[in-house]
């Protein structure tokens, strides 16, 4: 009995020792795959970024609100790595998707080479253009560019006074997805003669470089120019009312004009796309500037501003940016009604009116925020022979919609 006890003791024994082996090497071959797995679900907290020996690093953009997970491919990784310029280990992300240490690192980096130019542009017409339309824009959005040149961006001569046109790009974001990019870019500057591209990359938080680079230009290449309207892609210009307000004014003083903004405050909200730490700026009112759908200057206050922008450190808003700039200069911009670069807003006396009308849009400037569709149809309407506005507007104040005004209007003829 002792024998045959002793016997299946070191069976059993046996047994255990070979079961926790083979249980201990199914679990090392199991770790490694959980490893692997969650190495190619984590976020690198790292931006990606493009850069090379003639363009500094610049910010992603900040249009997403918060980090996104993504699966980065090897052949991104690889290029990624190849062209990143080392820097410091950067600090965690905050909720918001830009950094602001790595851009306060980088912010002085603001000459960027010029890789298509149109040198001759405002050589064209003898003294030079009397309205030179500058355009921001993306590589991306060919279909808006070409709605503008087809409808109120047109050169050529409008009530006398000759126009010219070019539009204002980075390199794009995304140059994976966009392989043959700068092909085509290429071909439509040869076709056109019309873009303007600098090696940066084109976000919203670099828009501010857009500012200065094309300042700069403008000083170099149509320092003969008499005016200057720059504007956003989505917007509607009513070219006319520009030059017949233009005319009474003259190139060689100051002028700024535009839908000016007072006393707008940073907004804190981290979320937030216009997000602006304290440590950033400080202050708690921005000073006055345009909104960015549209402006006019003279070719005096754009050689100004081009010197002012020089001393005035990068702000990665641009619109405020250009505010600080007139600060700098101690110029005040005027606001003109005729500037609607929030749209045009239904008023509650009237919540019954259609604002797409080309009656109200013919005694406007600029509306911002319109799809390709609608520039094209608004232009087309505004020039159509039929078109009858049975009450003329002034450019200068286009609505009256107080009663009072109303009343006083029906009163004046009694």
């Amino acid at each position: 009995m002792r024998v045959r006890l002793k016997g299946d003791a070191i069976c059993t024994l046996f047994l255990l020792v070979a079961l926790c082996c083979l249980l201990y090497s199914q679990l090392e071959h199991l770790v490694p795959v959980g490893n692997k797995e969650l190495t190619q679900k984590k976020p690198s907290v790292t931006p990606k970024t493009f850069s090379d020996s003639r363009a500094p690093w610049r910010p992603m953009p900040a249009e997403a609100t918060e980090p996104r997970l993504q699966v980065t491919p090897v052949l991104r990784q690889r290029e990624v790595a190849n062209k990143r310029v080392q820097t410091t280990t950067p600090s965690p992300l905050s909720d918001s998707a830009f950094n602001f240490k790595r851009y306060l690192l980088n912010k002085d980096n603001r000459n960027f080479n010029l890789l298509i130019n149109q040198s001759k542009k405002c050589r064209r017409t003898p003294g030079g253009p009397f309205l030179l339309i500058a355009i921001k824009s993306v590589v991306e959005d060919f279909d808006r560019r070409e709605i503008v040149r087809k409808t109120w961006g047109r050169e050529g001569l409008v009530n006398g006074e000759q126009i010219q046109r070019v539009f204002l790009l980075g390199t794009p974001k995304n140059r994976t997805a966009l392989a043959t990019w700068e092909t085509l870019i290429h071909q439509e500057s040869q076709t056109y003669r019309d873009i303007l591209l600098w090696d940066f990359m084109d976000t919203f938080f670099n828009l501010t470089l857009k500012e200065i680079h094309f300042l700069n230009w403008a000083a170099e290449f149509c320092h003969n120019v008499k005016f200057i309207f720059k504007g956003d892609a989505d917007v509607f210009v009513n070219v006319e009312n520009i030059v017949d307000f233009l005319e009474r004014h003259d190139p060689t003083e100051d002028l700024f004009v535009g839908d000016i903004i007072y006393n707008a405050r940073p907004i804190r909200v981290r979320k937030s796309k216009y997000y602006i730490p304290e440590t950033m700026y400080g202050l708690s009112i921005y000073p006055a500037y345009a909104g960015g759908g549209g402006f006019l200057l003279s070719s005096h206050t754009m050689r100004k501003l081009s010197r002012a922008c020089k001393e005035v450190e990068l702000f990665p808003i641009d619109d405020v940016f250009l505010g600080m700039c007139l600060q700098r200069i101690n110029l005040k911009p005027i606001l003109h009604e005729g500037f609607k670069t929030f749209g045009i807003v239904k008023p509650s006396a009237a919540p019954h009116l259609q604002t797409f009308d080309p009656c109200f849009y013919k005694d406007l400037m600029v509306v911002h925020s319109l799809k390709v569709a609608e520039i094209w149809l608004m232009w087309n309407l505004l020039h159509s022979p039929r078109l009858s506005c049975t009450q003329k507007k002034q450019v200068k104040k286009p609505f009256q919609w107080k009663k009072k005004a109303q009343t006083t209007m029906q009163a004046s003829p009694l």
